[in-house]
């Protein structure tokens, strides 16, 4: 029945009999039905007639409609969000999405650069875009960033988002918009769209209309990419237990256990592509894109308590890791509007739009986790709309919401301290482990000795250290201005080291003293 005043009612009929509309019987699967000819109408009952048997007495519903202007309100359009940017608002097919890339990269050769990161059990390849002033290449004291979208093939808005802000930057770029030139110049930026597509193309057969809450989530081969990552939260919590960390396993750069990494594991060619990646570039912040709520989740997202599936879990970096989610949260348009009603039933406004991904619900082997245990990277999860596939007219309000939150976020990787360690020669050492004293948690310099630590402002005391060299150690100081403290660290060879250099030189090897004459010299000193 449809009013526009709600006292007047008129039934919807099909000929001369009432319209019926008939229901799902299968929870996941949405049912569309269509109205005989279109109505204007500002209110709507429903009048259920029966339930299916065996089924639930519930109903969940969505109309869908164009807005019309309200005669009697001259101001009916003054909350309406639109938008001045002139991006391609659509939903982009795996093709499309291609097409799209291309388009981008040829309005600015000189800073995009297109590659793939393998690709997915269909065969489709993972296309990634590179936005930098030197595209292809890793400058030194430059830091990289990473956003990634479509883990989950039926959350598309992310996806939507990241081909936008591609478009976004590249246009802003040419414009000499200088708080984008600079992001550009002073960031290596790779923004993969769709991590997915084999999921994705299964979404978009069904549309935003017929989109259920799973179609499409799985790769191909059944397999959650969210949570397919290796669980190290395990091995080092165990470590920690019987106190074997530093000792011997690391509180970071955790290996990856064997059994993940031989062929009969259940891990997604997608996951793997994702590690190699990961591992192959010395990411310092990334951002996984995700649907279906309206909040950002930071690591932990494993609860260390065996048994409990809410527990919140922090690491050693939770300070760090709830700024970088405020920061995208509290630029969001919604995100932290106390008014907005909740996206299903959790309202996580406490937090201010933030949550501890262990105190929300666990989840063994997430991207997550692994990034900060296995790699430099600070990952967080963004979960950017409640609809986990908007309709395309919504698509430019969604922009709107997030464009300030998606920029605001890729600025915090110069937040924190960065620098060099270097020989007395001037010679980047490789792996060298940057401690900060009180976070039990290190990094360690890229290939060439440069690195980059996150950290709040405040003086930290920081060591570098790498085999066969002396540790250094000073106080660093990162201020509240936008910008990472340089904090450089020149590191001297130990004289075993050095006396090792220079028998490898001239073709000699260390002497190794007999261990009898060495007792008889002591047994002589006692006497």
């Amino acid at each position: 029945m449809v009013s526009n005043d709600s006292h007047t009612w008129v039934t919807v009929k099909n000929g001369s009999g009432d319209m019926i509309f008939e229901g799902n019987s299968e929870k996941e699967i949405p049912v569309l039905n269509e109205l005989p000819v279109p109505m204007v109408a500002r209110y709507i009952r429903i009048n259920p007639q029966s339930w299916f048997d065996n089924g639930s007495i519930c109903m969940r519903m969505e109309i869908l409609g164009c807005p019309l202007p309200d005669p009697n309100n001259y101001y009916h359009r003054r909350n309406e969000m639109t938008t001045t940017d002139d991006l391609d608002f659509k939903h982009h097919n795996y093709k499309e999405m291609r097409q799209l890339m291309k388009v981008v990269n040829e309005m600015c050769p000189n800073i995009t650069r297109i590659y793939n990161i393998g690709k997915s059990h269909q065969g489709l390849k993972l296309y990634a875009v590179e936005i930098s002033d030197h595209p292809g290449e890793h400058e030194v004291g430059e830091p990289e960033f990473h956003y990634i979208a479509g883990a989950h093939g039926n959350e598309v808005l992310g996806r939507e988002l990241l081909l936008l802000l591609t478009q976004f930057l590249c246009q802003e770029y040419l414009a000499r918009n200088m708080r984008i030139v600079h992001l550009v110049e002073e960031t290596r930026i790779h923004i993969l769209p769709s991590l997915n597509p084999d999921g994705y193309e299964k979404a978009y057969e069904g549309g935003s209309e017929l989109g259920g809450w799973s179609l499409g989530r799985w790769t191909h081969d059944g397999i959650d990419i969210n949570n397919n990552f290796p669980d190290l939260n395990t091995l080092l919590w165990e470590a920690e237990d019987r106190q074997n960390v530093p000792r011997k396993v690391p509180n970071h750069y955790i290996a990856i256990p064997e059994w993940f990494l031989s062929e009969n594991a259940t891990v997604a060619v997608e996951t793997r592509a994702v590690i190699a990646w990961m591992e192959k570039i010395p990411f310092v912040l990334g951002g996984n894109l995700q649907g279906g709520e309206l909040v950002v989740a930071y690591p932990y997202d494993m609860v260390r308590s065996l048994w409990k599936t809410q527990e919140h879990t922090p690491t050693p970096d939770d300070h760090v890791f709830r700024w970088l989610a405020y920061s995208y949260a509290s630029t969001h348009r919604l995100m932290t509007d106390a008014r907005r009603r909740v996206c299903h039933t959790e309202d996580f406004q406490k937090e201010e739009g933030t949550v501890n991904g262990a105190s929300w619900h666990t989840v063994a082997g997430s991207l997550n986790d692994f990034s900060y245990l296995h790699t430099n990277c600070f990952e967080l999860s963004i979960y950017v709309g409640c609809d986990k596939y908007p309709h395309e007219s919504e698509l430019p309000e969604e922009w709107e919401n997030n464009r300030e939150s998606l920029i605001v976020f890729m600025e915090q990787v110069h937040r924190g301290i960065k620098g060099m360690v270097t020989d007395l020669h001037g010679k980047g050492i490789p792996n060298a482990i940057i401690s900060v004293e009180g976070v039990n948690h290190d990094i360690r310099t890229a290939s060439d000795g440069d690195y980059w630590r996150l950290l709040n402002p405040g003086e930290y005391v920081v060591t570098a250290k790498a085999d066969g060299f002396t540790t250094s150690t000073k106080n660093c100081m990162v201020g509240y201005d936008m910008g990472a403290t340089r904090c450089d660290f020149t590191l001297s060879k130990t004289n075993l080291a050095r006396i090792r250099e220079i028998m490898e030189k001239f073709g000699k090897q260390p002497v190794s003293l007999p261990a009898r004459r060495l007792r008889g010299r002591k047994r002589r000193q006692r006497g």
